[in-house]
């Protein structure tokens, strides 16, 4: 049984999100295929997602030092323990189902928040002879993607969500499958749904393979 996380990022519905309602009927055939796994359900919209600020950048500093965890304020134990909790899930993961639109040429800031709070030196990456390596080898993850413009091909180099999602996650060991994007709704909303549909097909057919059928 392996455990997956589900992780979406769009303060919208599934009923009006194309990256949701995707990200629903992908998680919906790995389910149907692989049932007994432990599915998490991350809403980064509907949680806190903790920041690196001044409090958790300080209690670090401290915590470098001379300084106990009893010696942090309330606020920063509640700020490290929160991001540690969270950290502490992902590596415990199997498997990961990223689910995004694109926003301003990237992710939502709720993501890249939560991207920070688990790229962690130590816990999920290392400092080697040979540079930075990942710990999270062996374990499998996809970025689910809904565009309302057109970015593949000759446009590619606008785009910075998928791309950095496939680096990052890449840069912690973890192997990536190619990504589900569905794109050019607003360009031409007369194919919206068939543009939907097709990244449904794509979806299911990838959670096949993710689920190992």
């Amino acid at each position: 049984m392996s455990k997956v996380l589900y992780i979406v990022a769009n303060p919208g519905t599934e009923e009006t999100s194309y990256s949701l309602s995707i990200g629903r009927a992908f998680l919906n055939a790995y389910m149907s295929n692989n049932p007994t796994d432990d599915i998490i359900e991350l809403d980064l919209y509907r949680m806190t997602v903790p920041l690196i600020d001044a409090d958790v950048l300080s209690a670090w500093e401290l915590l470098k030092g001379e300084g106990s965890f009893d010696s942090l304020t309330a606020i920063q134990q509640q700020k490290l323990v929160s991001m540690n909790t969270l950290t502490d899930q992902f590596i415990n993961a199997d498997k990961y189902i990223l689910v995004s639109p694109l926003w301003n040429l990237s992710i939502p800031p709720l993501l890249k928040a939560y991207i920070d709070t688990v790229v962690i030196v130590g816990k999920t990456f290392a400092y080697t002879a040979n540079g930075p390596e990942g710990l999270l080898k062996g374990k499998k993850g996809i970025h689910i993607q809904a565009r309302g413009g057109t970015y593949s091909g000759d446009k590619s180099f606008l785009e910075f969500g998928d791309s950095y999602l496939r680096t990052i996650m890449g840069f912690l060991g973890i192997d990536m499958m190619d990504s589900i994007i569905a794109e050019g709704m607003s360009y031409s909303p007369d194919k919206a749904d068939e543009i939907k549909l097709a990244a449904i097909r794509m979806s299911q057919s990838a959670a096949k393979e993710m689920a190992g059928v």
